[in-house]
Formats: C-alpha cells, sequence, structure tokens
C-alpha cells in the first residue's frame, strides 16, 4: 500500500537517479508505503520500471540510528550470495537531491505477509512458509562474513554486553516516561549475561514475517528487506527476537501468535522453531533461553520507546506511530514475566 503527499522533488531526483542507474530514464513518480515505523520507503515508478527508494526520516536523529548506507553496504555484500536480497543501485549522501541520505534498489514484486497467523493460506502452506523462514535465517548466519566483505561490519565479541548498554543509551535518549518494570529489566539483563562463547555471524536485526519478500506463488523467499539494525553479533539474537515476535498478542499495535492454538493452524511451535534452526545450523541445543528472549524485549521496547518519541517531537515516519509507542510498559512487563518464569 502507498500514500501520497510526501516531501520528495521528483524531478530533481529523476535527474540524479538517470547519471546513477544504468537505464533509468525519468520522469518518475515517488509513493510512500504506509507500512513501517522507521526509515520512509518510497516505490519509484518510471515508464518502464519500478524501483525502492529507502531513505533516512526528516529532523533530528539519535546518533547511529536509521543509518541507511549500513543497509546499503550489507545488500551489496549479500547480492551474489544464497541470501535473498533486492538488488542495490545507487547511494547518495548528498542531501540536495531530496533532503537527506537514501539509496534505490529493485522493485521485487512478491507477496508480504503481515499477519504471522498467515490467515489467507492453508494449513500445509503455513508450514511450508515458517520452514523457509527459518531455513533462510540458518542460511544468512552461516554466510561468511569475511568472504563477502563484511568481517569490519561490526565488533566481535561480547555482543550482548555491548548490546545491553547500547540500547539502554538508546532508550535512555529517548525516554519520556519512568517505567519501573523497564529498570528492572535492565538490571536484570546486566546481573544475569551468559557468557561468550564466541559465535559471530551476520545478524539482521528486526528479522520477522513481515520483513521477508515471498515469492507470489511458491513459499520462496525472494527478497529479506530493512537492514538497518544490522551488524555482526550473536545470531541467537535474531532468533530469539523473531520468536519473541511470534508471542505479541493479537491487537491493534501489534501481529503475534499469542493464545493461538498454532498446531491447528499447522504453525510450528516455538521448540519445533528452535529445533529446526539448531538442525540446520548442526548447534547444539540452545542454554540461557530465557536471557534472550528477555533481551530481545528490552531491544524491542527500546526500539518502540523512539518511535514514540520521534512521534511527539513530529519526526514519525508512520501515523500509526504514537499507538505503536505506548507499547513500551507492555512489552517490559512481557519480559519481567518471562524472567520469572525461568526462576
Amino acid at each position: 500500500m502507498t500514500e501520497k503527499p510526501h516531501h520528495i522533488n521528483e524531478a530533481r531526483l529523476a535527474e540524479y537517479l538517470e547519471t546513477q542507474i544504468k537505464g533509468f530514464h525519468g520522469p518518475v513518480s515517488a509513493e510512500k508505503f504506509t507500512g513501517g515505523q522507521s526509515n520512509p520507503t518510497f516505490l519509484l515508478t518510471t515508464e518502464h520500471e519500478q524501483y525502492v527508494l529507502r531513505s533516512k526520516p526528516p529532523g533530528k536523529l539519535l546518533k547511529s540510528a536509521h543509518a541507511v548506507d549500513r543497509e546499503y553496504r550489507v545488500l551489496q555484500a549479500l547480492e551474489n550470495t544464497p541470501v535473498p536480497v533486492a538488488a542495490p543501485y545507487c547511494l547518495c549522501e548528498d542531501p540536495e537531491v531530496i533532503g537527506s541520505t537514501f539509496y534505490v534498489m529493485s522493485y521485487e514484486p512478491g507477496r508480504i505477509f503481515w499477519d504471522p497467523a498467515l490467515p489467507e493460506l492453508k494449513k500445509e502452506q503455513r508450514s511450508q512458509i515458517f520452514e523457509e523462514l527459518i531455513r533462510v535465517l540458518a542460511v544468512m548466519h552461516t554466510e561468511d562474513v569475511t568472504a563477502v566483505g563484511l568481517a569490519d561490519y561490526g565488533r566481535p565479541g561480547n555482543y550482548f554486553e555491548r548490546q545491553l548498554d547500547r540500547w539502554t543509551k538508546q532508550y535512555r535518549a529517548a525516554e519520556t516516561d519512568k517505567h519501573e518494570n523497564v529498570e528492572h529489566l535492565i538490571s536484570w539483563l546486566s546481573a544475569n549475561m551468559p557468557e561468550d562463547d564466541g559465535q559471530v555471524s551476520l545478524i539482521h536485526g528486526d528479522y520477522r514475517m513481515d520483513n521477508i519478500i515471498f515469492h507470489p506463488e511458491i513459499p520462496e523467499a525472494i527478497a529479506v528487506l530493512d537492514w538497518e539494525l544490522s551488524t555482526l553479533g550473536h545470531p541467537i539474537a535474531d532468533l530469539a527476537y523473531f520468536c519473541v515476535c511470534l508471542r505479541l498478542p493479537q491487537d491493534g499495535n501489534t501481529k503475534g501468535l499469542a493464545g493461538i492454538d498454532r498446531e491447528q493452524l499447522g504453525i510450528p511451535s516455538e521448540k519445533e522453531v528452535i529445533e529446526q534452526y539448531c538442525r540446520l545450523r548442526d548447534m547444539a541445543p540452545i542454554e540461557s533461553w530465557g536471557f534472550y528472549l528477555a533481551f530481545s524485549l528490552f531491544r524491542l521496547t527500546a526500539i518502540t520507546q523512539g518511535v514514540l518519541k520521534r512521534a511527539l517531537d513530529g519526526n514519525a515516519s508512520s501515523d500509526q506511530a504514537l499507538q505503536v509507542g505506548k507499547a513500551v510498559p507492555f512489552l517490559a512487563e512481557m519480559a519481567m514475566a518471562i524472567i520469572n518464569e525461568e526462576n
């Protein structure tokens, strides 16, 4: 779904892209995709072709946030690997073109499933979609980061310690209210951090159902989207985040699987998701699973708080941002419930 109006000067953009993308010819029409809360994303349409543009949002931004240049680098690195991505065409860091840094990639026509319950599919098809999701995640985590030129894409070692520090700072920078459960969660994560086991891979950072484009007809992923939060880190962070998203409720703000009979729908249980992932990567069973879930929820809490802050400041990329931001106390409460279950 797309919408207008927007802030892009289409004539200036077309003039620039004609010098950067082989075969590009203006004029161009830009329509903003309605989904998403972070980097504004636009469908570009010319007479003969379509493209996708992602840009930083307008206004004052948190340091290191909305790094579309990092997204572009990942697309370049993964373009000729088994990890499915859109083709990267150009990166523009000149604010004179549209007002902020942006990149352009290929438009990949296919299916995006916004509801992980997959109501539009049959039982067997749901199972196949989830199998493909976990397969792609495992492929991503086994990719040789040195071979694709991403050896310096993040600092190795002590991933969760560094991430807890980073997201705590991000949360504080965007904080609008005091939440007791958030404070308890930060303290517990710091005190219960597992020892670093040395695992390092490219991680997506926001791996969930609606960040994958599937083939229009078969259960095949054709493009993983939204690499803004990607880095080098511990692969279990991606797996736990994916499972946390499935634990969320089905309500106006979130689309999860809480309270849904997965077996009846043909959707694997969390245990089955973990077993498939470990089997594909030839891994031993995962220890400290509760920590990884709680950490993922804190990270999601910090991201959501940032969405709320941008909404209050008038810089959000979606009209629903203010409502989404109100989920902060719920997410922290959910994390504390997991911690209490573990103890």
